[in-house]
């Protein structure tokens, strides 16, 4: 026996009628944060060859695909924009803010990879640029956090508060000034870093 909703409907009846179109929905992009680890460790970075933030930093990236799950999305990403391909992922968090995207309602699904490799990167699809960026941490203590990302003559920066969640003791990062980064990567960035930061204090 089916079941009947309180309108009478069956789970059958109910998808036929159903319009997708009278609920507004937000695109779906996947992102990337690859810190390679070592003595000095490295964040991967692409300068984006389109608007928005034409010619700015930012993380490997880009639209979900139809038909496509979002780490597929960021491997498949990572391959078009850096030629790195099936990397380790693990899910970092969901960005949502309101405004994150001038493009529109934009959500992102983002993922970090760690590894001790070099693997050198070449720019492709719509990256006009692919680089490694030196991570410098500049101040380490228990309600700041402050980095600093530098390639060849170009230094990137964001500073941001960090406290632990009350819930999960986790540390959490909030940023309040970056330079140089597009979108809400340097969210991205911190709560990464975060994430990465007791691998490199233990060695």
């Amino acid at each position: 026996v089916e079941l009947r909703d309180k309108n009478g409907l069956t789970e059958t009846e109910f998808l036929q009628s159903y319009r997708q179109k009278d609920y507004p929905r937000p695109s779906l992009t996947a992102d990337l944060v690859v810190i390679r680890d070592g003595e000095l460790p490295a964040l991967l970075l692409i300068r984006r060859g389109g608007h928005p933030y034409l010619g700015c930093w930012a993380l490997p990236g880009g639209f979900v695909a139809p038909g496509e799950d979002a780490q597929s999305a960021a491997q498949r990403e990572l391959q078009e924009e850096t030629g790195l391909r099936e990397l380790p992922l693990a899910p970092l968090g969901f960005y949502s803010a309101p405004g994150r995207d001038p493009r529109g309602w934009v959500v992102s699904a983002a993922f970090l990879s760690v590894s001790r490799r070099f693997s050198p990167v070449r720019a492709d699809d719509d990256a006009a640029e692919a680089a490694w960026f030196a991570i410098r941490e500049e101040s380490d203590t228990a309600d700041h956090l402050a980095l600093t990302l530098v390639h060849e003559s170009e230094s990137l920066k964001l500073r941001a508060s960090r406290r632990n969640n009350p819930i999960t003791g986790r540390p959490e990062a909030q940023v309040y000034a970056s330079e140089g980064i597009a979108f809400d990567h340097a969210q991205m960035i911190a709560d990464a870093w975060l994430c990465f930061e007791p691998n490199v204090k233990e060695e």
